[in-house]
């Protein structure tokens, strides 16, 4: 590796170009880089109502219901006149109101009240209406123009829509106030004013790298996007901050800079390396999730977090050596005290800390796998929002409502009739729209205009809307998807398709649910390999893997002793975020505990790694506080907001468990941990097979 280093502090002018031209060509393909915000277009395309979706697609220009409407103080006539205004709409494929029913040139007194009821109630109309994918956000507005904004919106369209345009105005302000702030944490942390611009140069070329690669990607959905560039701005911290300590502690060694430089990242390969390893798998464990946003935001995070881990070994060594001279100009005095009272202090309390955390292991086990979830799209926006106040608008005069669509193979009137009969005797059926209740079995297709029929009929299928009095997601709901699917293999068996946002987030839940445990344990499993690898020890890895765990079981314990419901989706991705993202502060406490014993008695070990490590960890694990409650507190979309607050609330777990815990159980297993006392210089795993190949190289 000595080789390989010495190459780059020589080639550093070449590499600083070429890097920089990099940068400037990755902003601009970063613009071309598509955001995907529908939560269920990440379903698997083997999943029943993707499938279902897909052929409706194909057979009928309809689309599935995706949007409610409602108008308040309207008359039978203004609602009619209105309906067809949002026909009109660009990007509306269909409207279904009272008249698709009922013939409504009759007398409203003689229907059935609960039938009008769903469409009419209150002096208020109710419209459901399919909005094509690609106009969400046009139709959405035009309709909002035609309706007022003193009228209502929902459903999963409109929820799209909004989170396309607010999203992008609200990671822009997180981005700004999360680089403010790292500013403000490495002038506090540093020794140069010109080191935190350093750093953060780095990191933007790390960045703004991975943002225009992740073209090779074609689209990325909404999570990656709001959070991808902030996380890897977290968790990346400390690989730049770690290089320049190294540097400052060789060149005390020697006058030459050069060599000090290749000295450094000698030294801090090790470190840099084992803890960059397991961010990038950690994050690599999401790609065995089903639902496909794990895969999208495990790939652009691992690939970010590798960039990083090359840049710092790469560029970072040419940034400085450029600019060491001003550095050295701009020094200033620690603004932070020692950490050696600190380490005192630690070292009184750490052992019934570690009892204490030990006997927190099962309970924070147990409480963070008995959560209540929400699987779907339709409380990502609380009553705070304009979303959610209509969303409650709506359901305040019209109750909780959705829409399902059922294809089933045409030829059999009969048939369809029977099934049709069999669904209206479901309570939560309000109303079925098809062509056997609209127009009847005994009327000939020659007698309905073409596009009614176009709308009930194609070559191959029969289609049925089934107005749904049910949320779109919950225990119900889901009993009820079950239900109706199972009516409809009872009649048409194995040849029906059925889909709706209901049907959707049942798929949603099944998916996600099998993920869990898959994604958990191989993250886990693997962490744990290049762990051992590196570390060369059985305990070690058990200590620290144990450690993260056990304080990202308490992070998701919380909700449940607080009574809150979570998003299943946060619950499931922030498992190997925060494994992947804070295992690096229990790598740096060990890696120094081991170098501080091989001179000092293990007490005096304790207190002097804390004193040592506990700046940096500080800063990156401050750093990822801050990125994720700024997530979790400024971002209207509230799938996003709670996985902020669980990376920001998790890193803070991390840090507690790891400064106060972790030392206590490296003094406990010390006899494991240090089976012989080490002659100076030695070292682990990776750097050990670096040397053994420097030395063939030599």
């Amino acid at each position: 590796m000595r080789k390989f280093y010495t190459a780059i502090v020589k080639g550093r002018k070449p590499i600083l170009v070429i890097f920089l031209v990099c940068t400037a060509v990755c902003l601009i393909l970063q613009q071309f880089v598509s955001v995907d915000y529908d939560i269920n277009d990440y379903l698997p395309e083997d999943t029943p109502s993707t499938v279902s979706i897909n052929v409706m697609e194909e057979e009928f220009d309809g689309g599935i219901p995706n949007a409610r409407v409602m108008v308040s103080n309207v008359t039978i006539p203004q609602a009619l006149a209105l309906k067809e205004k949002i026909k009109d709409v660009e990007g509306v494929t269909s409207v279904t109101w009272l008249d698709d029913s009922v013939n409504i040139k009759t007398p409203i007194e003689t229907m059935d009240p609960d039938l009008v009821e769903t469409y009419y109630k209150d002096q208020s109309a109710l419209f459901t209406v399919a909005i094509k994918e690609e106009s969400r956000i046009s139709a959405v507005d035009a309709i909002r123009q035609i309706i007022g904004e003193d009228n209502a919106m929902s459903g999963s369209s409109v929820s799209t829509a909004v989170s396309t345009t607010s999203t992008v105005a609200e990671i822009q302000v997180i981005t700004i106030i999360a680089v403010l702030f790292v500013l403000l944490v490495l002038i506090f942390t540093t020794r140069s004013w010109l080191d935190p611009l350093i750093i953060l140069l780095g990191l933007g070329v790390a960045i703004a790298i991975n943002g225009g690669t992740n073209l090779i990607f074609g689209e990325i959905s909404f999570v990656t996007n709001a959070a991808g560039n902030v996380l890897q701005l977290a968790v990346s911290l400390d690989y730049s901050v770690f290089l320049l300590h190294r540097f400052e502690e060789c060149r005390k060694e020697t006058s030459n800079v050069k060599e000090a430089m290749v000295n450094a990242l000698c030294k801090s390969t090790t470190s840099i390396l084992s803890s960059g390893l397991t961010t990038v798998i950690g994050f690599l464990a999401l790609v065995l999730m089903q639902f496909r946003i794990g895969p999208d935001l495990g790939l652009a995070l691992a690939k970010g977090v590798a960039i990083s881990l090359i840049t710092v070994f790469v560029f970072m060594p040419s940034l400085i050596l450029i600019t060491y001279k001003w550095i050295d100009k701009t020094t200033h005095r620690p603004f932070l005290p020692s950490f050696k009272r600190f380490g005192k202090l630690v070292s009184h309390v750490t052992i019934p800390l570690a009892c204490v955390f030990v006997l927190t292991i099962v309970p924070a086990y147990l409480a963070s796998n008995s959560n209540d979830y929400y699987y779907g799209s339709s409380h990502i926006f609380g009553t705070n929002t304009q979303l959610g106040s209509d969303t409650q608008k709506i359901e305040d005069v019209f109750g909780k409502n959705d829409t399902y669509v059922l294809l089933v193979p045409t030829g059999d009137l009969s048939q369809e009739k029977a099934l049709s009969n069999a669904l209206q005797e479901l309570p939560q059926v309000s109303d079925v729209i098809s062509y056997v209740d609209t127009v009847g079995a005994e009327i000939p297709k020659e007698y309905l205009d073409a596009d009614t029929l176009a709308q009930l009929q194609s070559d191959h299928y029969s289609r049925m809307v089934l107005n749904i009095d049910a949320e779109y997601e919950g225990e119900e709901t889901f009993s009820l998807v079950e239900q109706v699917r199972g009516i409809a293999e009872q009649y048409y068996p194995g040849s029906y398709y059925l889909a709706g946002e209901g049907v959707s987030t049942y798929d949603l839940m099944k998916t996600v649910t099998q993920d869990m445990l898959k994604v958990n344990l191989v993250a886990i499993a693997a962490v744990f390999l290049v762990l051992l690898i590196t570390l060369r020890s059985i305990i070690l890895p058990v200590i620290l893997v144990l450690n993260i765990e056990t304080a990202i079981w308490i992070n998701l314990a919380i909700p449940y002793f607080s009574g809150s419901t979570i998003f299943y989706i946060a619950y499931l991705i922030i498992s190997s975020i925060q494994l992947g993202a804070t295992v690096d502060y229990a790598i740096l406490m060990t890696d120094r505990y081991k170098e501080n014993r091989e001179r000092l008695p293990k007490k005096d070990a304790v207190v002097q790694t804390i004193s040592d490590v506990t700046i940096s960890i500080l800063t990156s694990g401050s750093v990822l506080t801050v990125v994720g409650l700024l997530l979790g507190y400024l971002s209207s979309n509230q799938l996003l907001a709670q996985l902020g607050i669980f990376i920001g609330r998790g890193a803070i777990c991390s840090l507690i468990i790891v400064l106060l815990v972790l030392p206590g159980l490296l003094y406990l297993f010390d006899r494991l941990i240090i089976r012989k006392k080490k002659s100076p210089g030695a070292s682990s795993g990776i750097q050990r097979i670096f040397r053994r190949h420097d030395s063939h190289e030599a």
